[in-house]
């Protein structure tokens, strides 16, 4: 841990830290330590890990009115041999940065944000759950922290890191399908394809009544057309047509998704066609009639992958899938989190290991 300065109040919190509770759910629970660091006079400044608490800002700290803000997910997992292990870090680095050039924000150095994620996921060791399908979410965040009410980018920031030892994300093996046909969360031009609060924000009307139809999760089509199939509100899709795997390619509306880039790779790996296309809404669902769609899936960090039951329209017309189950995506989730959890054969470079700390 050569660039983070380690706080002794931070070490005692997390060393006293436990958790009864074996219904851990999904962001329920929060380590007691954070990272934190701020930048100001255009440097950052020391990258500390600190006691978790509520963060001290002006009321017109201009992420609270313009939104200027960034984030990301990943995982830590508990590796049978009892190795704590990232998966894929430098990808939500990499990401992190292209998020902030385009929110106008400064980049932190992917080696810093690397070593970050090593330094709370090692200190959190005790907590990361041992059960398979369970982990140490870590959410690193940058929030434009000065004051002012002018409408331009800000010049100080706070960089931090927080962490959540969690379960699954849904509560069910599948998930329903709302198609949005009428509301839009990215537009060409937009900010959709970085990982900014105001693009879930954009989704949360649309969301609530998804939920009000009984279904889990929005499908966003393209703004020009409201055509063409792009994401979920924070996950991307796939499905299997044709004996095909597709997906919509990426563009500046659809977030690039690691677990997307991940179960791609894996699926050229066992020598399936995998295409990146436009799915025309009325092409999918043609094809779900007939089965020639055999099976469709959710995808990111936080629900790994989920089979899609059905697909719904506000006209109330539902289409369900005849593999509700997804026998070729759940062995691709199989392959993923056997490798994220060192229970099977990852990619080079895939597994990044944190360093054992006494303390």
């Amino acid at each position: 841990m050569k660039k983070i300065e380690i706080h002794s109040e931070a070490v005692e919190k997390i060393k006293k830290f436990t958790i009864n509770d074996q219904n851990l759910g999904f962001g329920k629970y929060m380590a007691p330590i954070m990272i934190m660091s701020e930048f100001k006079n255009g440097a950052w400044g020391k990258t500390s890990l600190v006691p978790y608490g509520p963060l001290q800002l002006d009321p017109c700290a201009k992420v609270l009115h313009y939104a200027q803000e960034i984030f990301e997910g990943l995982k830590a997992y508990r590796h049978p041999d009892g190795q704590i292990a990232l998966f894929r870090p430098e990808l939500n680095a990499r990401r992190f940065n292209f998020s902030a050039r385009r929110m106008a924000m400064p980049e932190v150095p992917e080696e810093t944000f690397v070593e970050a994620c090593e330094t709370i996921a090692a200190y959190c060791r005790n907590i990361v759950p041992k059960r398979i399908g369970e982990s140490l979410y870590l959410r690193p965040y940058m929030i434009a922290s000065e004051a002012g009410l002018g409408i331009k980018p800000a010049k100080e920031f706070i960089f931090g890191i927080v962490a959540s030892p969690s379960g699954n994300y849904f509560a069910s093996n599948s998930v329903k399908v709302f198609v949005e046909r009428k509301e839009v969360r990215a537009a060409t031009g937009g900010i959709g394809n970085a990982k900014t609060g105001g693009n879930y924000a954009a989704s949360l009307h649309s969301y609530k009544r998804t939920l009000d139809e009984g279904c889990d999760q929005t499908m966003w089509l393209d703004s020009k057309e409201h055509a063409y199939v792009e994401e979920m509100s924070g996950m991307n899709f796939f499905a299997v047509m044709d004996g095909i795997l597709k997906t919509p390619p990426l563009s500046d509306s659809i977030l690039e998704g690691i677990t997307r880039r991940s179960l791609m790779e894996l699926a050229l790996k066992r020598k399936w066609t995998v295409v990146e296309e436009r799915i025309h809404i009325d092409e999918l669902i043609s094809k779900v009639k007939s089965g020639e769609c055999s099976e469709a899936f959710v995808c990111g960090t936080a629900s790994v992958l989920v089979p899609i039951a059905s697909f719904k329209f506000d006209d109330g017309s539902t289409y369900h899938m005849k593999e509700p189950e997804g026998k070729l995506s759940l062995e691709l989730k199989e392959e993923l989190v056997n490798a994220q959890a060192g229970r099977g054969e990852a990619p080079e470079g895939w597994v990044h290991f944190t360093p054992n700390i006494e303390f």
